[in-house]
């Protein structure tokens, strides 16, 4: 009986998630042409749960990384790279996010942090994973796509090769929030519950459970000369164990970019958009399957939540068109146009 009204709510569960697809067409910008957009995090995310001011840090901290990186876009001979890049640091200095500062904690209550850039006219990319006392991941990242053969670097050999590249260093405690750190002991509440019931009573965990699982920033942008970049930073899943890594640093899974397609920068449920290469198969509909932008991201999300995961992810291509799907109740992201306007959404 508890598995037949266990797939019972699987089932409905998928039909709503399903029937929001259809939905997501508000959260594609056509027409216009855009040269950046960012990403703060997916998840349950309800205007009801929000206060004023706490909706206006969020779309204010948006905002500012959106002009941090127009800023490079409007010099001359300013980079999609360098742009990216940009806006990504803006937000990993923020603690409303779930990247540098604002990272979450790990079961032993320590900060990982995880990162991935990506240029798209090389398809050159770089990544950091699991590291504690870079203050700026997605520098590292870049670091190491720039001035070394490799393209990841994980843990200590990361950090040592983050501080020889002159690269600033912090101690693990300039991650500490309280919120964050509040947000570990209900997740270890959560998780204690979690493991009390069967697999087939998993229903019965709270929805914001899963939100334990989401918290990234990132970037899209396309230069003058077509050029187009993704990055993207996290500080991973609250409570993660064993070192776990998601999709941020995984080049295709979480961040990717190429200019005869798209640059791509993902959110959300790490472990099922590793297993759908989320990233890199919006490129593949594109190239491959002739879809356009929003026709291809849309695809991909669902893709995703097939396999039971969700989130959503933000991609531009060189004619600046842009795609902001996802399929939770809610994602930080705005857009911004050559000529300043911005525009920034936080619910669906």
């Amino acid at each position: 009986m508890i598995k037949y009204f266990s797939t019972m709510i699987q089932k409905a569960s998928f039909l709503l998630v399903f029937l929001s697809w259809f939905t997501l067409q508000s959260a594609i910008a056509q027409q216009d042409t855009y040269v950046m957009a960012i990403h703060g995090g997916a998840g349950t995310i309800l205007k009801t749960n929000m206060t004023d001011s706490m909706e206006l840090a969020y779309k204010d901290a948006l905002k500012q990384a959106l002009l941090a990186g127009h800023r490079v876009l409007q010099q001359e001979g300013g980079t999609s790279l360098d742009a990216v890049e940009a806006a990504v640091k803006v937000l990993e200095e923020n603690p409303l996010f779930n990247a540098g500062k604002g990272a979450v904690f790990t079961h032993d209550g320590k900060n990982e942090l995880d990162a991935a850039i990506m240029d798209g006219k090389t398809l050159n990319a770089g990544a950091v994973a699991g590291v504690t006392n870079v203050k700026s991941p997605i520098q590292a990242a870049r670091a190491v796509m720039q001035h070394s053969p490799h393209v990841m670097m994980v843990g200590a050999g990361a950090e040592q090769f983050a501080k020889e590249q002159g690269l600033e260093m912090v101690d693990p405690s300039y991650f500490y929030t309280k919120e964050r750190w509040q947000g570990l002991q209900k997740a270890r509440v959560l998780d204690s519950l979690a493991t009390q019931l069967d697999h087939d009573a998993q229903s019965n965990i709270p929805e914001v459970y899963k939100d334990y699982k989401y918290g990234t920033v990132g970037a899209v942008a396309v230069d003058r000369a077509g050029n187009l970049a993704a990055a993207t930073s996290t500080g991973g899943m609250t409570n993660k164990r064993y070192g776990r890594v998601g999709d941020t640093p995984i080049i295709g899974a979480g961040n990717y970019a190429d200019n005869n397609t798209v640059a791509v920068s993902c959110t959300g449920w790490g472990e099922f958009f590793i297993r759908s290469v989320a990233a890199y198969d919006v490129s593949a509909r594109m190239l491959y399957g002739g879809l356009s932008i929003a026709e291809a991201a849309i695809a991909v999300i669902q893709s995703v939540g097939e396999l039971g995961g969700d989130g959503g992810l933000i991609a531009i291509n060189k004619q600046g068109e842009v795609a902001m799907p996802f399929s939770t109740a809610g994602m930080y992201r705005g857009t911004i146009k050559a000529d300043g306007t911005v525009d920034i959404q936080i619910y669906e």
